[in-house]
């Protein structure tokens, strides 16, 4: 048993470790393609999950809506899906950019300053990418709203890990020292 666990604690720091930050280069490419769709392209997803999103919402809410009824609520809400779908995208970024990092023992204000300059300055390049694809057009203010969900991903994590760390890891821990006397 003693083997075992040690080679679980090897396979841990010498595989699994490295691995953690897959996550985070899978959500930069998902953001970099969404990023790539031409203008027309981004705005029919957008309109989709808008459309879908009122009609699950008549369904639940048990509402007689007209076809024209979805379509006028579909279209007012639009662009706060598609702002939403920005906060969303860079919390799950700043979430799996986070979690390595401290895994790899940066917290506190470095893991808040480290993980938020690389996702913003993402960001930052991802809007400036959208200046050569066309119909789309780059915005600062979209980095803004970005940024909300980035430092809110980094700051659940934080929380999360914290827990973690002081819950479920800590018996772990404990196991390890020898007793004392």
């Amino acid at each position: 048993m003693k083997y075992m666990k040690l080679f679980l604690k090897k396979l841990l720091r010498y595989v699994l470790k490295p691995l953690s930050f897959l996550p985070a280069l899978v959500m930069m490419y998902v953001i970099f393609s969404f990023s790539a769709q031409e203008g027309v392209s981004s705005s029919a997803v957008s309109s989709t999950v808008s459309l879908r999103f009122v009609q699950v919402c008549g369904q639940v809410l048990d509402k007689e809506w007209s076809n024209a009824q979805v379509l006028h609520y579909a279209e007012r809400i639009e662009h706060y899906v598609r702002k939403m779908a920005h906060v969303t995208e860079y919390f799950l970024l700043a979430a799996f950019v986070s979690f390595p990092l401290y895994v790899y023992r940066l917290r506190g204000w470095k893991l808040l300053f480290v993980a938020g300059l690389f996702c913003v300055a993402f960001a930052g390049l991802d809007e400036w990418h959208q200046s050569f694809v066309p119909g789309r057009s780059p915005s600062p203010r979209d980095v803004l709203i970005d940024s909300i969900g980035i430092f809110a991903g980094i700051e659940i994590t934080r929380l999360l890990c914290f827990i973690g760390r002081k819950t479920i890891f800590r018996p772990l821990s404990l196991e390890n020292r020898p007793e004392e006397e």
